[in-house]
C-alpha cells in the first residue's frame, strides 16, 4: 500500500523560540481514520485536544521526523537566503529521508505549482508524486497530523523557554507581553538572548533605538 507523507510547520513567523518542522508518513489506508479523529488544521484545535491527538497520531504513523530549526540557525540562514528557501531544504530532507510513495506539502508561497517546483529541483528520491497547495492542513489529513504533532512539539519548548527566561507570552509580535519582555530585555543587557530570531524586523528596530539612545545619551553628558 502507498504511503503518503504530510508536511507542516509550526513558528513560522514569531520573534521569539525555533520554527519546527514535521513530516508525517502513514499509510493511505489510514487517511480516513485520521479525518475520523478530527485531525485537520492544529490552529482549529484546543491545545488539550491536540495533545491528546500526538500519541494516537505517532501509533498510526509509519514513520515521522520532527525538526527544530533554532533562532540561532533562522538568523545565520538568512544571512544568505530567506524563510521559503529554508522550508524548501527541510522539506527536502524530510522526503528524502521518507521516501514517500506521495507527499503533500503546505506551500507558504502564493504561487504553489512554482514553489512545487523548487522542491522537486532539490530532491534525490524523485519517483513519487508531490502536491503543493497552501493551507494545505484544512484540506489533507496527513498535512494536519504533521501540523499537530509540530505545534505541541514547539509548544513544549516554548514551555521550556518560559521557566528559563520567565513568561514571554506566544513569542508572536502582534502579543503585547512578548513586546514588553523584548524591551524590558534590551533595558538589561546589551543584546538579546539566543531565544530571539535578531533578523527580525522587530528586533532589529528595537536594538536600533536602544543604540541611538545610548548615543543621545552619551552626547547629552558631554555637552
Amino acid at each position: 500500500m502507498k504511503t503518503i507523507l504530510g508536511i507542516d510547520e509550526a513558528g513560522r513567523g514569531p520573534v521569539i523560540g525555533p520554527l519546527v518542522m514535521c513530516g508525517y508518513l502513514v499509510k493511505e489506508g489510514k487517511i480516513g481514520e485520521l479525518r475520523e479523529l478530527g485531525v485537520k488544521d492544529s490552529k482549529q484545535l484546543t491545545p488539550e485536544k491536540r495533545e491528546s491527538l500526538v500519541p494516537r497520531l505517532k501509533k498510526m504513523a509509519e514513520d515521522f521526523v520532527v525538526l527544530s530549526i533554532s533562532p540561532q540557525e533562522i538568523d545565520k540562514l538568512r544571512t544568505e537566503t530567506n524563510l521559503n528557501k529554508i522550508e524548501i531544504e527541510h522539506m527536502q530532507q524530510m522526503i528524502d529521508l521518507l521516501c514517500p510513495g506521495k507527499a503533500v506539502i503546505d506551500a507558504p508561497e502564493a504561487n504553489t505549482k512554482r514553489f512545487r517546483e523548487k522542491v522537486l529541483c532539490r530532491l534525490k528520491h524523485t519517483r513519487f508524486e508531490l502536491v503543493a497547495e497552501n493551507f494545505a492542513d484544512k484540506k489533507y489529513p496527513e498535512v494536519g497530523a504533521a501540523s499537530i504533532i509540530a505545534k505541541v512539539h514547539r509548544d513544549a519548548e516554548i514551555s521550556k523557554l518560559h521557566h528559563k527566561y520567565g513568561f514571554f507570552g506566544s513569542g508572536y509580535t502582534s502579543d503585547e507581553r512578548t513586546i514588553a519582555f523584548l524591551k524590558n530585555w534590551l533595558q538589561d543587557n546589551k543584546d538579546f538572548p539566543d531565544i530571539v530570531r535578531k533578523s527580525w524586523i522587530t528586533a532589529t528596530l528595537m536594538k536600533k533605538e536602544k543604540e541611538q539612545s545610548n548615543v543621545m545619551s552619551f552626547i547629552s553628558r558631554t555637552e
